[in-house]
């Protein structure tokens, strides 16, 4: 179990509770050290002296040859005087001592001061008594009435240590917070360039280092920017000064002489994979951003894929749809996803393609998954059949341009989804699974 916080703004508070709590341990220590201790021995002289009074009254007493009246009328004057009653046991248990306390600490001072056991007993009510029997009184409790001994004057330390502990925790977590604010848009941000989008430049605010952060990641972005950008409109120059030879070549190989039909149809067919391929890298770069997005239903989308299927296709569909609410994406790049799936079932498939809907409520996404009845991909080969211009060894034929899932996998991951790859439980071979955010935009549906 791990104990240590792992974010910044969990350990920066951390840090401030743990220095707040050891300076909140000298502060106690210190205060009852310098403060309470000093004023506690004040106290037990003083009632050490009071009883010491009363002590040598009563061996004066006993010296003396007075009346008992006389020396119980001088023994109540003084302890009027002194605000000390004495009583037998049986008195004292009857007037509360019974619900007194003992301090033990008291009790160990008294009996230094005293030279004698003592015992200290204090009963809290709306008036604090402290109760005391000592060995040089045997058989009598003293109560002396303190109104200077109230534990409520301690109350305020306590509260001021919980007050200044609460507000240094509040402030710490207050000035983390401000402090990681600009991290918490730095991080979006970066998600969004991760999805192909370019957000608007980042404020920069913060302290120096967080600023020098915000500045090179706007410099990064405007880089990146400009490269996919430069990227794309290369990859359009491209495509249109290829486009113009092939038409030109396509156009002379339909007139060439009727005995030559069979070389035609070959120049055509390869035309038409060239056209195919630019095509595709065409989509690979084309540059997908959520403002493109408009609110589609999937099973929309795959039955309008599935209807529009060539057809020399030889392989068998069959489609299974579940009610799904729509979504924010760009329906054309999806209908691409869907598209290059299913040529992939039918090329590579043994002639049974099954796709599913699905929406999982609980964890918010809705999802396509197409089958086939084929060998499938080695759960090795996965990561490098996802990589551009790449195929597998088994799976792939030479055929195409290793584009394909590329596509697939940078649009579906411009729309916050993923793609995963298994075993068709129902047809044997690849089961593609496509999920995608239903709640991408919260108020885009």
């Amino acid at each position: 179990m791990r104990i240590l916080p792992r974010s910044a703004f969990a350990r920066t508070v951390a840090l401030i509770a743990l220095l707040l709590l050891i300076n909140q341990l000298v502060s106690y220590i210190m205060i009852g050290v310098y403060v309470v201790k000093p004023s506690m021995q004040q106290i037990s002289s003083v009632v050490a002296k009071q009883v010491q009074g009363i002590i040598v009254l009563d061996r004066w007493l006993g010296e003396r040859s007075l009346s008992a009246a006389e020396k119980r009328a001088l023994a109540e004057r003084y302890t009027d005087a002194v605000g000390i009653d004495g009583f037998t046991l049986v008195e004292a248990q009857a007037n509360g001592l019974a619900n007194a306390s003992t301090y033990n600490f008291l009790s160990d001072q008294m009996s230094q001061h005293l030279a004698a056991d003592t015992e200290v007993r204090i009963s809290q009510g709306d008036i604090y008594y402290v109760w005391i029997r000592t060995e040089s009184l045997d058989g009598y409790w003293l109560r002396l009435r303190l109104d200077t001994f109230d534990e409520a004057r301690f109350s305020p330390l306590l509260f001021y240590l919980i007050l200044i502990g609460g507000l240094s925790v509040l402030g710490g977590m207050w000035f983390t917070n401000w402090q990681n604010r600009p991290l918490k848009s730095l991080e979006a941000a970066a998600a969004q360039v991760g999805r192909g989008e370019y957000p608007d430049e980042l404020p920069e605010r913060g302290s120096t280092e967080v600023i020098a952060v915000t500045r090179a990641f706007n410099q990064m972005t405007r880089g990146v920017q400009q490269l996919e950008q430069d990227r794309a409109l290369l990859m359009a120059g491209v495509s249109h000064d290829l486009r113009t030879p092939l038409t030109r070549i396509r156009l002379a190989t339909e007139m060439m002489p009727a005995s030559e039909d069979y070389l035609a149809e070959g120049i055509i067919s390869d035309i038409d994979d060239m056209n195919a391929i630019i095509d595709q890298f065409i989509d690979y770069v084309r540059i997908d951003t959520q403002a493109d997005n408009d609110c589609e239903n999937l099973n929309y989308l795959v039955e309008d894929v599935v209807g529009h299927v060539p057809e020399s296709w030889a392989a068998q569909i069959t489609v299974a749809y579940q009610q799904m609410p729509d979504i924010p994406v760009r329906a054309i790049s999806i209908k691409r996803v869907l598209l290059n799936l299913l040529e992939n079932a039918e090329r590579y498939g043994n002639g049974k393609i099954s796709v599913e809907t699905g929406y999982d409520a609980a964890r918010e996404r809705v999802w396509v998954t197409v089958s086939d009845n084929g060998e499938g991909i080695p759960a090795g080969q996965v990561e490098h059949v996802l990589q551009p211009f790449t195929q597998g060894d088994k799976a792939r034929a030479s055929k195409g341009s290793g584009l394909g899932l590329a596509i697939v996998k940078r649009i579906v991951e411009r729309h916050g989804g993923r793609i995963t790859f298994g075993r068709s439980a129902k047809l044997g071979g690849l089961a593609v699974r496509v999920e995608l955010p239903s709640q991408m935009q919260q108020d885009a549906c």
